[in-house]
């Protein structure tokens, strides 16, 4: 992108090869997955000392295989798979190399694809962090979890049924079946049944949506019990009122709990959710699709395959 804006701002064309900081490790990506809102957060277009980076990379969570590791570390990474969440003040994954702080990388789940495990960094981060870190989640307590069966909501859904909680979910008709799937005990269609209207005293709200659906969520929670958002700051004066806690966060980079995360998958209980692929130079498309909402799971960019087209066709390599 070299200009501030949505996916009409997207262009597919060439780019140099990231250069490595102290600490860095260079990835060759096989697969990224996006998050549409990304287009619009200042750390986008911003470095950690906020001055201004355009063009700028979208893209931060994905999949690959190490190619080489700054001087000041030990080699030992070169050829690893891993997957990571990347620092959002730095250009993404969206390319064919990312350079990421060797420190936030973990080992790529053996039992999944590089496609499949680019789909779970941001979001099973964000999901373990909201229910975890800030909701405090124990065995028995009830979670209503919104947006199902999203990016966010599906690791929700999944690490609060596996932590021992009574798990409530709302989603569309079309997603009712895949919320009970990944272990929701409850499950409200929000186009036919207001969820205030059979939730009552849960001790931890998941918020995925905001707007009208945060504001409606207050009410239905015990006194002492937490709202968590990742959509924006919430008003002191509304958790007073109603005698609760409330908590806006962004996600943070975590190799310690990615390797917890990529334990449960090896267990079989936590899987990715996929809901579309593109290949690299549709990435515009994929951010369309993306913002066009009430996605299912993750989609994601496929980058490998194609690079190694066009390096077999002598095609200059290239970066969305």
């Amino acid at each position: 992108m070299h200009a501030k804006g949505g996916p009409g701002e997207l262009v597919y064309e060439d780019a140099p090869k990231p250069t490595l900081q102290a600490g860095d490790a260079l990835v060759r990506v096989h697969a990224c997955a996006i998050t549409y809102t990304e287009l619009s957060w200042t750390e986008t277009y911003t470095n950690h000392d906020g001055t201004e980076r355009l063009p700028t990379i979208p893209g931060h969570e994905l999949s690959g295989v190490v190619e080489a590791v700054a001087p000041d570390l030990a080699d030992t990474m070169v050829g690893e798979a891993v997957y990571a969440l990347s620092d959002f003040s730095r250009d993404g994954a969206a390319a064919e190399y990312v350079a990421v702080r060797a420190a936030d990388l973990a080992p790529k789940p053996p039992r999944l694809t590089h496609v499949e495990a680019s789909a779970v960094p941001l979001a099973a981060l964000t999901a373990w962090q909201a229910l975890f870190d800030h909701g405090g989640l124990t065995k028995g307590q009830t979670v209503l979890i919104h947006g199902a069966t999203g990016g966010v909501g599906s690791f929700a859904v999944q690490l609060a049924h596996w932590r021992g909680a009574r798990v409530i979910g709302t989603a569309s008709a079309g997603n009712v079946g895949l919320a009970h799937q990944l272990g929701a005990d409850e499950v409200i269609d929000y186009t036919t049944v207001r969820f205030e209207d059979q939730v009552r005293d849960v001790d931890v709200v998941l918020d995925t949506v905001g707007g009208e659906t945060q504001e409606r969520s207050w009410a239905v929670l015990r006194r002492g019990g937490v709202l968590v958002t990742i959509v924006g700051s919430l008003p002191a004066e509304k958790a007073a009122r109603y005698g609760v806690d409330g908590v806006f966060f962004i996600v943070t980079p975590s190799r310690a709990e990615l390797i917890e995360i990529g334990r449960l998958i090896g267990d079989s209980q936590l899987r990715p959710i996929i809901g579309a692929i593109f290949p690299l130079d549709k990435a515009r498309e994929a951010f369309e699709r993306g913002a066009g909402g009430h996605n299912r799971g993750k989609i994601v960019l496929q980058v490998t395959a194609e690079a190694a087209a066009r390096r077999d066709a002598q095609v200059p390599e290239r970066a969305a």
